[in-house]
């Protein structure tokens, strides 16, 4: 036997573990890349935003503060209040410093651990020695071989996650400030429609004194007087309601506010009017749906679930740690410091799982079928977000397109209104036609305040779908 075959079986137990460290580290897994994630063919542009003929798109600016195309003073400052106090965003930051605190104790499961401890006790164990002392020093490390990157891939799916929290956190801040937007609109709204029932009852009373002292002389029946009264209470009804619908906007935004609804108290408008919608490009490009936060998060959780069948596909390979301890131990004070208390050792471990019941394998199983399920999620929110632009891109054109009727409208209902309360007074026509006409007048009036609250709506929530930005 040569010199060097002596040496290699002389040392041979020491060289087991890291032969074995370098023969396992040969067969490492190799980490599962998620698919291409490809919803459906992307447009280049949406469909409701093709330009007529020879129309080109024009320039808009988009504040940051997306919300200040309204140019509503009192919508700014519950902007800036909004993300100060909601509670559904406190919650979303908590997720977020939890997914931070995962990604950081799985980048710490990677490195090696250090411990230290000491001891001392004194016990008699029946002999005739008599109560002996034992204190002792210690040290231990320990690392566990990331051989087939079990480890790695988990740090690997934890930081995807912790990216999905963040952008779960800016979809929250978007969803919040497109909901205060909208409730603060449907505020606005009611005090409209009271406005306009208000200015409508003031003109009703008018017609019930006009008839009652027609009545009084004779020349208008008595059911004119019921008829006026009729209106007149049933618009009334309408107030009430109307301000019911104020109030409860204004409750629900105190909550948005992370307030209870008694410490807010909004002013009224002066005049009541709703804020002039922001003009929409008639081109958007598709690409804008890439900075929307919930598709971020929806994708980020997709390479989060493929990392996790990485970690599946590992465990069911051994695990190598390594261990080394050290210290002192005398059953003196005076003597724990001397060079022959010195204790040491140095070991490793190979642990393999030889029998389960064929649980590693349901677990690998689950992780493909939870990955499949990210993907799927992926492309359903992907196809969403293309509808709900197309939605509301169609709905601000085609509310634009209703207000100017409905404008014309009204105008027509006043003039005939006015025509009638003429030919009454001459009496030429009889009340009933006065109601017709004061009810006409009223219903297009609210009605254009409807359609001018969608075309809000539909601007506000156009906004968010795009995440702020055209």
């Amino acid at each position: 036997m040569s010199a060097q075959t002596t040496l290699i079986v002389r040392h041979a137990p020491r060289l087991l573990p890291l032969l074995s460290a370098l023969l396992l580290a040969a067969c490492s897994t190799t980490p599962v890349a998620p698919p291409a994630l490809t919803a459906a063919p992307a447009p280049t542009q949406f469909k409701e935003s093709v330009p007529a003929p020879g129309q080109t798109s024009p320039a808009a600016e988009v504040p940051d503060a997306w919300w200040q195309l309204f140019h509503d003073p009192v919508l700014d400052d519950l902007q800036a209040r909004l993300v100060i106090g909601n509670e559904n965003l406190k919650l979303a930051i908590a997720q977020v410093d939890s997914a931070r605190a995962v990604l950081g104790a799985s980048r710490a499961a990677q490195q090696p651990t250090l411990s230290a401890g000491a001891s001392a006790s004194r016990a008699d164990s029946g002999g005739n020695s008599g109560p002996q002392n034992a204190l002792s020093l210690n040290a231990n490390a320990a690392w566990e071989l990331d051989l087939w990157g079990r480890l790695s891939e988990a740090t690997r799916s934890n930081e995807a996650r912790y990216q999905a929290s963040q952008a779960d956190l800016a979809a929250a801040r978007l969803s919040a400030q497109a909901t205060l937007t909208q409730t603060y609109f449907a505020l606005r709204a009611a005090e409209a429609q009271q406005a306009v029932i208000e200015r409508s009852i003031t003109g009703y009373q008018r017609s019930l004194e006009l008839t009652e002292v027609r009545y009084q002389g004779g020349v208008a029946a008595l059911s004119d007087v019921l008829q006026a009264k009729t209106q007149l209470k049933t618009a009334q009804v309408q107030l009430i309601e109307a301000g019911s619908q104020r109030a409860q906007a204004e409750h629900a935004i105190a909550v948005l506010l992370g307030q209870p609804p008694s410490a807010l108290a909004l002013s009224a408008a002066t005049p009541a009017a709703l804020p002039e919608p922001p003009p929409v490009p008639t081109l958007l490009p598709s690409t804008l749906l890439q900075r929307r936060p919930d598709i971020r998060a929806a994708e980020r959780r997709v390479t989060a679930a493929y990392a996790q069948i990485g970690v599946a596909d590992a465990s069911v390979f051994p695990s190598l740690s390594l261990s080394a301890s050290g210290g002192l131990r005398s059953s003196s004070l005076g003597q724990l410091f001397n060079p022959s208390s010195l204790i040491w050792s140095l070991g490793s471990a190979l642990t393999q799982k030889l029998l389960d019941g064929g649980a590693q394998q349901a677990v690998v199983e689950q992780a493909r079928a939870s990955a499949d399920q990210a993907g799927a999620s992926y492309r359903q929110t992907v196809l969403l977000a293309f509808q709900e632009v197309e939605d509301n891109l169609m709905l601000t054109d085609r509310l634009q397109a209703e207000a100017e009727l409905q404008r014309e409208a009204l105008q027509l209902a006043l003039r005939n209104l006015e025509i009638t309360q003429d030919q009454y007074r001459v009496g030429t026509v009889s009340y009933l036609n006065v109601v017709t006409a004061q009810t006409t007048a009223l219903s297009s009036e609210r009605t254009l305040l409807d359609v001018q609250t969608r075309q809000l709506g539909a601007a506000n929530q156009l906004l968010k779908n795009i995440a702020g930005r055209w």
